[in-house]
């Protein structure tokens, strides 16, 4: 059909000028309307009635949404029942009864759909923030009566062994009324681990009454207390650091002088 198209509309057009795109596609637009009407020679009829007679019935209504690619991606259900899509680090809630399984995730630019075994369990629209959750709250283990190993008292009951300072930290991280329970699992695997990294002493139990004060209960803050060994002292606020004295700071008596002229 190129080398036809070649022969019967370019090489027609060739030697005729065109001084706008427009006239070149109205050009274009008549050698193919004849193209389509002429006799094919070794057939008793033309493109044009081969198109109304066979292949427009078979046509069918165009798409509602544009076409968007699909990328594939194998991943293991976690025990906080979220997968985390890798290219945007965002994480997606799955069914509980999914727990432990691998599932595949077919993602668009607009969509996350994952399915097991080759059926759809659940889709979430796409969100690019990364470290953030998407979740379903039928899909969690706390909206139902089953508890998959792991729950909040799980978790509080392990750190009240700790001390009563991380047993504090953990009743407040599951206090938080905009996270549910198990987004919060992965931050608690980590506090314990810190917990057993900091054994000796009081430094992990100081960081944590740290993190009460401040209100700030996860697992990066605590860990960089710990590392930079900032667990002796409370950190200030930056409400109470003092301004640096300097020779050019004019201070308020300056706005209150009156300059007669």
């Amino acid at each position: 059909m190129v080398k036809i198209v070649y022969t019967q509309v370019k090489a027609r057009l060739r030697n005729i000028p065109f001084f706008s795109l427009s006239e070149l596609n109205e050009g274009i637009k008549a050698q193919v309307h004849l193209l389509n009407q002429r006799r094919m020679q070794t057939k008793g009829y033309t493109r044009e009635e081969q198109f109304y007679s066979s292949e427009k019935p078979l046509l069918k209504p165009l798409p509602d949404m544009p076409f968007e690619i699909q990328y594939t991606r194998i991943y293991k259900v976690a025990q906080n029942n979220h997968i985390c899509l890798s290219t945007d680090k965002h994480y997606y809630s799955v069914p509980f009864t999914y727990i432990g399984q691998k599932v595949k995730v077919i993602y668009t630019r607009s969509t996350v759909r994952i399915y097991h075994k080759g059926v759809l369990i659940c889709a979430h629209l796409r969100h690019t923030a990364q470290g953030k959750y998407t979740t379903v709250e039928e899909h969690l283990c706390s909206a139902h009566r089953a508890y998959n190993q792991r729950s909040p008292e799980y978790y509080i009951q392990k750190a009240s062994k700790i001390s009563d300072s991380a047993h504090q930290l953990f009743k407040l991280l599951f206090d938080q009324p905009d996270k549910y329970p198990e987004q919060l699992y992965k931050t608690c695997d980590g506090l314990l681990r810190l917990a057993k990294t900091y054994h000796t002493g009081d430094e992990f139990n100081n960081a944590c009454k740290i993190g009460i004060d401040e209100g700030i209960y996860n697992y990066s803050f605590i860990k960089r207390l710990l590392d930079n060994k900032m667990t002796g002292t409370k950190p200030p606020s930056v409400a109470d650091t003092p301004l640096p004295k300097h020779s050019n700071i004019r201070g308020k008596e300056y706005y209150v002088q009156t300059t007669m002229f």
